[in-house]
């Protein structure tokens, strides 16, 4: 990994700095006590009370096919919209609102349509519709349904416990779809991008904005993919040392990290590493890498290491082909027992964690072995049918 990979840190930098204002302009757009209850149609067609946030008085835009649309949420290269859809039956959607000629590598709005078009999955987010409009801001518009939660709100310290373990079967269904019948690297698990229809699911994965796809003409060459993805702390260690031939790997390593944080947070407790106090807004959630407040690599690097141990060549073997592995020499570090990194977590979820955290990608457990664990054999009543069956059958 080369010391002056500043290009990339400054990239993290803006992330974080965006991250930040997005956050603070979210706190004063929701009302989490006095919430705009609207009402959307479930699949009975019956009507049930639907989360939205409370967006009276602010004011609404005309997108395309879509008479008044508020503004909700702003990331680095797209807005997020709500509307009502108009045509029946009546739903709340998310318009997701870019500008493809202004987007940088990975990100690709109409790669994402392309690929979300090809997809159909229980706990993938269906992509409704696309559109152009003549706005020189806002000319590609990708609608889908709107969801009022994502796992990382379950994730605050302040939520109550448990999260229904079906939250993480959804994800990893999603994940062996993508992979085993698609060959599809999403690159950017994490908990805001896993949408929930209510606190107990169902999950659906989302945001394919950099996802990778061995036949759309815009993805990389298989060897030469782009490194600087994922976000901070779920990003997997070959990603640091510059393996642009990566697989599949880089999304269960992240998806790993996310069911190391669900299980923690069931405990009650911090996991093995103490993430402090930030500030006066109290307790950050604790994740099991961690970056630094801007995302540095080395600070990644730094915390893989001081928790699974120092590699060399013997643990991960894969490394000695890494274009930038070797290039600095790192204090040498004891791996820490599963025990220790996640106490109070059971043993079957210490071993889920274990064999998707692990520094060879390829050994890390596929996204379609998660099912055997018996932590998922009884779920709480949203799970899909498929699922259902097979625990029914045996």
């Amino acid at each position: 990994m080369p010391g002056n990979r500043i290009v990339s840190d400054q990239c993290h930098m803006q992330e974080a700095y965006e991250k930040k204002c997005q956050e603070t302009a979210l706190s004063l757009e929701y009302s989490a006590d006095e919430p705009l209850n609207l009402s959307s149609p479930n699949e009975s067609g019956k009507t049930t009370p639907a989360i939205l946030p409370n967006v009276s008085g602010k004011p609404t835009y005309k997108l395309g096919p879509y008479e008044a649309c508020t503004h909700i949420y702003t990331g680095l290269f797209s807005t997020i919209y709500l509307t009502q859809s108009p045509t029946p039956p009546p739903s709340h959607l998310a318009i997701k609102c870019t500008s493809p000629a202004r987007e940088q590598p990975p990100h690709n709005s109409r790669r994402e349509a392309r690929i979300l078009s090809s997809l159909s999955h229980p706990h993938i987010i269906p992509l409704l519709a696309t559109n152009t409009t003549t706005s020189l801001s806002c000319p590609y518009l990708l609608t889908f349904p709107y969801k009022p939660f994502t796992l990382a709100d379950l994730l605050l310290p302040s939520s109550p416990s448990p999260i229904p373990k079906s939250l993480l079967h959804n994800l990893f269904s999603a994940l062996a779809y993508l992979h085993d019948s698609h060959g599809i690297i999403h690159r950017d698990v994490k908990p805001t991008n896993i949408l929930l229809s209510s606190p107990t699911g169902p999950a659906s994965l989302a945001d394919f904005g950099i996802a990778w796809s061995p036949t759309d003409r815009d993805s990389e060459p298989p060897g030469q993919k782009i490194t600087d993805i994922g976000t901070t702390c779920y990003r997997a260690p070959e990603l640091l040392f510059g393996d642009a031939a990566y697989g599949v790997g880089v999304d269960l390593w992240a998806a790993g990290c996310v069911a190391a944080e669900v299980f923690v947070h069931d405990t009650g407790g911090k996991g093995g590493r103490d993430r402090g106090k930030e500030g006066e807004e109290g307790e950050r959630e604790w994740t099991l890498f961690d970056a630094g407040e801007l995302g540095s690599e080395l600070a990644l690097v730094k915390s893989i290491f001081e928790t699974l141990g120092t590699p060399d060549e013997k643990v991960w073997p894969e490394c000695s082909r890494f274009p930038d592995w070797g290039k600095m020499t790192f204090k040498q570090f004891a791996a820490k027992k599963w025990e220790e990194i996640l106490p109070g977590v059971g043993r079957e979820e210490r071993e889920l964690v274990g064999r998707l955290v692990r520094y060879e990608s390829g050994e890390r457990m596929r996204a379609g072995e998660v099912s055997g664990f018996l932590i998922f054999t009884f779920f709480p009543p949203h799970v899909s049918l498929v699922v259902f069956e097979m625990v029914a059958n045996g």
